[in-house]
């Protein structure tokens, strides 16, 4: 059975089979996109990347890296020393995927009072449709 892409077909991320799809969930998943993000900042070793993303577990940071790393986004350089040094930096690829991806962190921060205020409205306007029980 023949690939989609080895006949020629365009990527769709909108179809279950594309293997577009896996890429885009790692890259706009919370910590793929925070990791990104923080990684557009220069090398990190692990544990000044996981200070950087605040939450993230050292699992899922592990779990993370290593997709990123599979998808072409994120290079992860082991050095020879005692103990052993590892730096996480991003790969061309991955520089022009943060960059995209930071252009919509800085819009939704820069929007965030807009967001709240709709939040607000939303939980006030709830809140008035909802029957009070007991």
């Amino acid at each position: 059975m023949t690939t989609a892409q080895e006949q020629g077909l365009p990527y769709d991320v909108f179809s279950r089979a594309c293997p577009s799809r896996g890429t885009l969930e790692h890259v706009t998943g919370r910590w793929g996109a925070l990791t990104l993000g923080a990684l557009h900042e220069g090398s990190f070793r692990f544990n000044e990347l996981r200070r950087r993303v605040d939450g993230v577990s050292e699992k899922m940071l592990s779990q993370t890296l290593q997709a990123l790393e599979r998808d072409g986004l994120v290079h992860r350089e082991a050095q020879p020393t005692n103990p052993p040094r590892v730096d996480y930096e991003l790969t061309p690829l991955g520089r022009e995927v943060a960059e995209r991806l930071l252009a919509l962190i800085h819009c939704v921060e820069r929007r965030m009072d807009d967001v709240l205020s709709a939040r607000r409205g939303y939980d006030e306007a709830r809140a008035a449709r909802t029957p009070l029980t007991g």
